[in-house]
């Protein structure tokens, strides 16, 4: 049976949809997460993040979570600080951050992140031990898994999305 490309199309974001409900986060998340203790120095968790290339480190002392330290730590806490290549992590981290179990929807961990301004959320099992990081990127990759010939498709220039001429040639 062929379908309408409106068919096509509802039926792709349908499958979506049922995706982002019936997903559990422990399937996009970022296995192996960065962890540091927390009296470790700002520059050593900076150097981690830079040479890992990712956005955030989780921070735990005695093998608790304690904390997230993030770029946006880094921009809003330490940028421009007297003194702060000695500082401790501890002192510039988001305490307490809010975790979720690796059986959290997908739906649900968007929902927070959206709502809380979260871009990386630590996953934590039953003893609430850091096994992961779900971030925003983790997200966008799993939707684009759903259009990838949408996007794959898309010129690599921006500039070249826009039409030259009133018909669009």
């Amino acid at each position: 049976m062929n379908l309408s490309e409106f068919e096509d199309d509802y039926e792709e974001i349908a499958e979506l949809r049922g995706a982002i409900l019936d997903t559990p986060v422990i399937e996009l998340m970022g296995k192996n997460p960065l962890i540091i203790d927390a009296d470790a120095t700002l520059v050593a968790a900076i150097n981690a993040m830079n040479e890992r290339r990712t956005g955030c480190v989780l921070v735990q002392k005695a093998g608790d979570l304690v904390g997230i330290f993030t770029e946006r730590d880094v921009l809003r806490r330490v940028v421009f600080r007297d003194g702060n290549r000695s500082w401790k992590v501890e002192s510039v981290m988001t305490k307490n951050p809010e975790t979720l179990p690796p059986t959290a929807s997908v739906a649900f961990a968007l929902n927070k992140m959206s709502v809380d301004g979260y871009r990386h959320i630590p996953i934590t099992d039953d003893r609430g031990k850091p096994i992961g990081v779900l971030s925003v990127k983790d997200i966008v990759r799993f939707v684009v898994e759903f259009f990838p010939d949408a996007v794959l498709n898309l010129p690599s220039d921006p500039d070249m999305m826009i039409p030259k001429t009133e018909d669009g040639a």
